[in-house]
């Protein structure tokens, strides 16, 4: 068991880098006390209450959020309130959501004795984001995989507690296909199965149930998403690895949720059609791990990038590029609630452009986006120029939070 958490937190290292690429720099090697690696979990997992979307209940610690985006879902007659905005945008996007959900229960799994008291709040935020995909599994053979029309959300600065944008409900079903976000979508939900099976017996059995319609689905109408609605989720999250990875990755999930090899006779046939394309480029895009290319998950490619100290402020630049740790962090990154005045401070409506001053401002975000992780530098130095409309450096996301779970709560033992 040791030997297979060192494995999986390399593993979880190299995800991180790949996602990513300000980890590429060279860190600074011992010359700053150890970090702090509790602190940095417990805000880790902070992070996610200030990306939620819906209705929030009455023990939200970020208190400066409101409810927002209570619509979701009713021009299709379904109920999409929940889930969490993915970064700094209002738009709640489904492929990288359900690989947030994976990775985070991945986390959970595999470190739920090392997070200590932090284990409670890990749940809560994968809960939060479980209950969400549920809402949207609800009819067989159709998956809703966004809530929110991109491109008016994008030329908006606008809190989500305000967001006047249309919020159209976009799915994939058994003729507009999309293997990529069905397969992760029921990898999500097998694997938070494994995470709630001890505590909610019940809620497991329903996650498991879910996560296998959904990926009968995903392998039976097999496509690609990008196809179906590319308009509406490209240039954003559109897949260009393909979804065989997706549906290797989820029927993984599945053998392992069930304790079965049910579902190896996909994993092989995925695997040979990844090989048949060639994909197997260990130096390539392939060898890469995020919301989009699973290959390095399936094949635990052990690739070993840069440490998570870096992130934390063992850099050239002595600073952490998580928001609220340290004395030294980003404090203009880009992210609409963040940087415009919060309900409490502002209670006026504040329509599309209204955010705009604040987007330009040299000033610092008014809200403190704790745990919040920054995209950092980028371009293979050390540089970061803490500058809200610089998204590539100043974004954080949902996915980059949830194997830095795993990561600190190992460290936080082991470091």
């Amino acid at each position: 068991m040791a030997a297979t958490r060192v494995r999986f937190c390399l593993a979880l290292l190299m995800l991180v880098a790949s996602m990513a690429a300000w980890m590429m720099p060279s860190a600074v090697a011992g010359s700053r006390p150890p970090p702090n690696y509790a602190d940095a979990l417990s805000k880790c997992l902070l992070f996610y209450e200030g990306q939620r979307s819906g209705k929030l209940p009455p023990t939200q610690r970020v208190t400066w959020r409101k409810d927002s985006g209570l619509i979701d879902g009713q021009d299709a007659g379904v109920d999409l309130v929940g889930g969490y905005y993915d970064a700094g945008d209002n738009v709640k996007f489904g492929f990288p959501l359900a690989f947030t959900g994976t990775v985070l229960a991945w986390s959970i799994v595999e470190f739920s004795a090392e997070m200590g008291p932090e284990l409670v709040h890990a749940h809560e935020a994968l809960r939060w984001l479980t209950d969400y995909l549920l809402k949207a599994t609800t009819q067989p053979n159709r998956v809703f995989v966004q809530s929110g029309e991109p491109f008016s959300d994008h030329s908006c600065w606008q809190r989500p507690e305000d967001m006047d944008t249309p919020r159209p409900s976009f799915q994939v079903n058994d003729t507009h296909p999309g293997s990529e976000v069905a397969g992760e979508t029921a990898a999500a939900l097998a694997a938070a199965s494994i995470v709630f099976r001890s505590s909610d017996p019940a809620y497991a059995d329903t996650l498991l149930s879910r996560a296998k319609q959904v990926y009968d689905f995903a392998y039976r109408y097999q496509g690609s998403y990008a196809e179906s609605i590319g308009q509406w989720v490209c240039p954003f999250y559109c897949d260009f690895s393909g979804y065989e990875d997706e549906l290797v990755w989820g029927a993984a999930w599945l053998n392992r949720a069930t304790n079965s090899s049910d579902y190896t006779k996909h994993i092989i046939h995925g695997i040979q059609q990844i090989q048949t394309q060639t994909k197997l480029r260990v130096n390539g895009y392939d060898s890469q791990f995020s919301w989009d290319n699973k290959d390095a998950g399936n094949y635990i490619l052990l690739l070993l990038m840069q440490k998570v100290d870096y992130i934390l402020g063992d850099n050239p630049l002595h600073m952490s590029y998580m928001v609220g740790y340290g004395n030294k962090f980003p404090q203009r990154i880009h992210h609409r609630a963040a940087s415009v005045p919060s309900v409490d401070q502002h209670p006026q409506h504040l329509w599309c452009k209204d955010g705009t001053p604040y987007y330009v401002t040299d000033a610092p975000n008014p809200n403190l986006l704790v745990g919040a992780v920054a995209g950092g530098p980028n371009d293979g130095t050390d540089n970061y120029l803490d500058y809200r409309p610089w998204s590539n450096q100043s974004e954080p996301a949902t996915y980059v939070n949830a194997p830095l779970a795993g990561l600190l709560a190992y460290f936080s033992i082991h470091g």
